[in-house]
C-alpha cells in the first residue's frame, strides 16, 4: 500500500491512478495526518504530491516532519520535495526563473528511481520555487537548464525527491520512475485488482452490516449498478433499491431501466413515480446551483419517504465516485475550489439518521467498470454513458417546462441513436444535446421561424477530470444536424461545443 499526501496538486489523482495502474493499492489523505496514523496503515512507501502553495508561504500546507523518520520511503513530488528539503535543514526560495511545461532533465547519477531511464529525459515541470541549499545525507541526481536541483535522493534514508511531474504523460519515462519507487524502493507486490478490492469490499460491508438492512438509490447508471451488485453480493436480501423517477430523465427511460434493471439484477427494486413533484417545485427556477440544490432536497423528501416504510434500514449506500467529491468540496480542507455540487455528496438530512456506505468512493469510472465485469454485469450496463443526478434539468438552459423537456428528449434520442448506429457511443464519454435559451431565425418551407436552438456535446475521457471534445466527422455531424432539424419541432439550429475540461465543464450546468 502506499500512501498519498493530498499538498493540494491539480495532478493528485493522476498521481493515485499511476499507482493503481501498477496494481498497488493507494489511499490519499490529508497533511495533518500524525505518523501514528501513518503507522497504523503499514503503508510500503509516502508520495508527497505537489501543490500550489510555496513552502515559505504562512499558511502553507505542511506533514509532521517526523514522517522521515518512520524507516518508511518517501517520494516527493514538486512541493512534496521542497517540504522535504525545508523540513530536513535545507533551504528553498522563490526561482529566478519559472519553469512551466517541457524541460529536457539531464540524469548524473542513475540510481534508485532513476535507475534504467536513461541520460536525457524530456519531463513536465510546474513550479517558480528551486532548492537553494541541500539537507545534510542528500545529493543532486538530475538537472535541467533551469533547475540546478531537479532530483535528490537520500539513499541511506530512502527519501527521493523530484521537482518535475513523473505522474504525468508528458514526462516520457515517469511510469518507469514510479515503478522504480514502488517495487525496486518500497518493495510492493502488483496484489491489488479489482477482483482484489472486490473481495475486500464485499467482506468489509458485510462485517460492518451484519443484521441491518440497507437502502440504495438506484439510477441505472453504472455506478449506482455496481453498487448494487456489490451490495447484493455482500447481503443478499437485506439490500433494497429504490429508483426514483424525477420526470427529468430521457426518453422512455424509466420504462427501459425498469426492464433492463429487473432482468440483470435480480435485486429487490422499488420503484417510484415522483415527477409531477420535482417539476412543481423547479418551476421557474433558472439558476444551475439553485436547480441542482432543489432537485437533491426533493430527492431526499421522496426517498426518505419510501425509506420509512422499510423496516430494519440503518444504512444508506451511494455510488458516489472520487471526481464527484473532488467537484463538490475542498478536497480534504485543501485548497481546490468549489465548481458544482453533487445530489449524492454533502451528507444526509440528520433525521434519516442512516450511517452512509459509499464503497466506490476512492474509484475511478473506468476502475468502476472494470469492477461491474468482474461482478458479472452485463456490458448494456457497464457501458452505459454518465448521466447526471439532475437529468435533463442541467441540459436545459433556463426554465423547466414540460414542452421544453419534450423537445429535448427528442433530440436526445435522435442524436443518440446516431451515435450508437455510427459505433461511437463506447469510445465516447459522453455525448448529449443542451437545449439553449435563446431561439433565431429560420426559414423552413419557404416560411421564416423563430425557434430554439440545440447544441451537441460529445467529449473523450477516461475519469471526467479532464476531457477533450470529440473531432467527429463533419458529415456525421451533418447528419445528426439535418435529422434534428427535421424530425424535432421547434428546433432550427444545431451547433456543435468545441470546449475541452478544463476550462469548460463536461455539463453546461
Amino acid at each position: 500500500m502506499i500512501l498519498i499526501i493530498d499538498f493540494g496538486s491539480q495532478y493528485n489523482q493522476l498521481i493515485a491512478r499511476r499507482v493503481r495502474e501498477l496494481h498497488v493499492y493507494c489511499q490519499i489523505d490529508p497533511p495533518n495526518i500524525n505518523p501514528a496514523a501513518i503507522k497504523a496503515l503499514k503503508p510500503d512507501g509516502i508520495i508527497l504530491s505537489g501543490g500550489p502553495a510555496s513552502i515559505y508561504e504562512k499558511n502553507s500546507p505542511r506533514i509532521d516532519p517526523a514522517v522521515f523518520d518512520l524507516k518508511i520511503p518517501v517520494l516527493g513530488i514538486c512541493y512534496g520535495m521542497q517540504f522535504m528539503v525545508s523540513a530536513m535543514g535545507g533551504s528553498v526560495s522563490r526561482s529566478g526563473k519559472r519553469e512551466y511545461g517541457f524541460a529536457e532533465l539531464l540524469v548524473k547519477k542513475p540510481e534508485g528511481l532513476l535507475e534504467g531511464v536513461g541520460n536525457k529525459i524530456t519531463c513536465w515541470m510546474s513550479h517558480g520555487d528551486s532548492i537553494e541549499k541541500l539537507p545534510p545525507g542528500f545529493k543532486i541526481t538530475a538537472s535541467t537548464d533551469s533547475t540546478r536541483v531537479a532530483a535528490i535522493v537520500n539513499s541511506r534514508k530512502k527519501l527521493y525527491g523530484v521537482q518535475y511531474h513523473p505522474e504525468v504523460a508528458h514526462t516520457r519515462m515517469g511510469k518507469k520512475m514510479l515503478r522504480n519507487f514502488l517495487f525496486d524502493v518500497c518493495g510492493c507486490k502488483r496484489s491489488w485488482t479489482m477482483k482484489s478490492f472486490a473481495r475486500d469490499t464485499i467482506s468489509t460491508v458485510r462485517e460492518r452490516v451484519g443484521d441491518k438492512r440497507v437502502i440504495l438509490g438506484l439510477s441505472g447508471g453504472v455506478d449506482s449498478s455496481v453498487t448494487a451488485m456489490l451490495l447484493h453480493k455482500s447481503i443478499g436480501n437485506k439490500l433494497t433499491c429504490i429508483f426514483v423517477d424525477n420526470g427529468l430523465l430521457r426518453k422512455n427511460e424509466g420504462e427501459k431501466l425498469k426492464v433492463t434493471l429487473k432482468r440483470h439484477l435480480a435485486i429487490n427494486i422499488r420503484f417510484v413515480s415522483a415527477g409531477a413533484r420535482f417539476l412543481r417545485d423547479l418551476k421557474g427556477v433558472v439558476n444551475p446551483e439553485k436547480k441542482r440544490k432543489i432537485i437533491g432536497r426533493v430527492f431526499m423528501e421522496v426517498f426518505e419517504a419510501e425509506a420509512r416504510k422499510i423496516k430494519g434500514a440503518e444504512f444508506l449506500a451511494q455510488g458516489t465516485l472520487y471526481p464527484d467529491v473532488i467537484e463538490s468540496i475542498s478536497a480534504f480542507g485543501g485548497p481546490t475550489s468549489i465548481i458544482k455540487s453533487h445530489h449524492n455528496v454533502g451528507g444526509l438530512p440528520k433525521k434519516m439518521k442512516l450511517a452512509l456506505i459509499e464503497p466506490l468512493k476512492y474509484l475511478f469510472k473506468d476502475e468502476v467498470r472494470v469492477l461491474g465485469k468482474t461482478l458479472g454485469l452485463p456490458d448494456e450496463l457497464i457501458w452505459r454513458q454518465p448521466f447526471p443526478g439532475p437529468g435533463l434539468a442541467i441540459r436545459i438552459i433556463g426554465a423547466i417546462t414540460r414542452p421544453r423537456l419534450t423537445i429535448l428528449r427528442n433530440v436526445d434520442d435522435l442524436l443518440l441513436d446516431e451515435i450508437k448506429k455510427a459505433g461511437y457511443y463506447k469510445k465516447l464519454w459522453q455525448s448529449f444535446a443542451v437545449l439553449l435559451p435563446i431561439k433565431t431565425v429560420g426559414v423552413m418551407g419557404d416560411r421564416r421561424t423563430y425557434e430554439n436552438i440545440v447544441a451537441i456535446r460529445a467529449v473523450t475521457s477516461k475519469d471526467a477530470m479532464t476531457a477533450d471534445w470529440a473531432r467527429l466527422p463533419h458529415a456525421f455531424l451533418g447528419k445528426i444536424s439535418n435529422r434534428i432539424i427535421n424530425e424535432v419541432n421547434g428546433v432550427n439550429r444545431v451547433v456543435y461545443d468545441i470546449s475541452s475540461k478544463p476550462p469548460s465543464t463536461i455539463e453546461w450546468e
